[in-house]
């Protein structure tokens, strides 16, 4: 992460845990245990996916903790249970159980939470009003709704919580009706940020601003989860993202609303790539970082050396941390 007048720019992957990454990405013969600190040298932050498939527990956001830089940054992907199979109905209890399964355990390292919905979820304001609403706007705020979690994480909740800490909250949106300007206008009200996400077309893809940050995904621009960002697709994202830490909208950015932007004089940005499939993610995450002025590392990709991979600017040599 570079720290300037401008946002902060934060350029990572989606999830480690990759067997195909084994031998490529990573060097051949490390250990599992051992490829969160490695990846978490060569991206400034990763977004958490376990927690979307289960409620994780305390000692493994512990873990995580220990095992990356000082500096370093996660995301964490809200629960399906939540947005998936309750479709945001009656969630206030859940959302309890989330915020006490242990993600507070990350203390300064937590970083924005994302909220992904299904495809056939579309937009009902009043839903819509309500969860948002209950989305926690700091720390303080989190640990008091954790309070009201239920007996599913008795005996495995995590209730402690810095005195001042903001809570970031991004949603992806993937059905066409969430095109609308009472929609983002629904996330201005609640300062949350709406996720830009790249899906090689197959869901929408808009850049309205909406909260004091900006949450990209890049999912793959010709083939979802598998293909990789040539040139001139990074260059064009590196120039969006350069307008976004300034405070700027992209001059052609696509839209849901009539409405610009509220001003301001920075925005950070939080980016990740999940074309993870053909092992692109980490090295296409290298490239944009390298074109953002944000590491020094030579170019590489899945093709080329697997281990001409320098460390980002500022990282630590790789420890040798205990199981996540």
């Amino acid at each position: 992460m570079k720290r300037t007048a401008k946002g902060a720019v934060h350029i990572g992957i989606s999830g480690w845990r990759y067997a195909p990454w084994r031998g490529k990405f990573y060097p051949p013969g490390l250990a599992q245990r051992h490829e969160l600190a490695y990846a978490s040298r060569r991206v400034s932050t990763i977004e958490l996916n376990g927690s979307f498939y289960s409620l994780q527990r305390p000692e493994s956001y512990e873990a995580w903790h220990e095992q990356t830089p000082d500096d370093f940054v996660f995301a964490v992907k809200g629960p399906r249970y939540i947005t998936h199979m309750l479709r945001l109905k009656e969630v206030r209890v859940p959302l309890a159980n989330f915020f006490a399964s242990g993600l507070l355990a990350l203390r300064a390292k937590l970083g924005p939470i994302l909220w992904q919905f299904p495809p056939q979820l579309a937009y009902d304001p009043e839903r819509f009003e309500a969860f948002l609403a209950l989305l926690p706007a700091d720390a303080q705020a989190a640990l008091a709704l954790a309070r009201e979690h239920d007996d599913k994480v008795e005996g495995r909740t995590w209730l402690k919580a810095p005195a001042t800490q903001r809570m970031r909250h991004a949603v992806e949106i993937r059905h066409p009706s969430f095109v609308a300007p009472g929609f983002i206008d629904l996330l201005r009200r609640h300062k949350v940020a709406l996720v830009v996400a790249d899906t090689a077309g197959r869901w929408p893809l808009i850049e309205d601003l909406s909260a004091d940050f900006v949450y990209l995904r890049l999912h793959g621009d010709k083939e979802l989860y598998a293909s990789g960002y040539g040139d001139a697709a990074l260059d064009r994202w590196a120039r969006r993202i350069e307008a976004w830490r300034e405070g700027r909208e992209a001059g052609d950015a696509k839209k849901a609303s009539p409405k610009a932007a509220p001003r301001r004089a920075k925005r950070d940005v939080y980016c990740y790539f999940d074309n993870d499939i053909k092992v692109h993610a980490p090295y296409d995450a290298a490239r944009l970082a390298v074109r953002l002025g944000l590491a020094e590392a030579p170019e590489a990709t899945p093709r080329e050396s697997r281990t001409a991979f320098a460390s980002r600017s500022g990282s630590r040599s790789p420890s040798a941390p205990g199981d996540p």
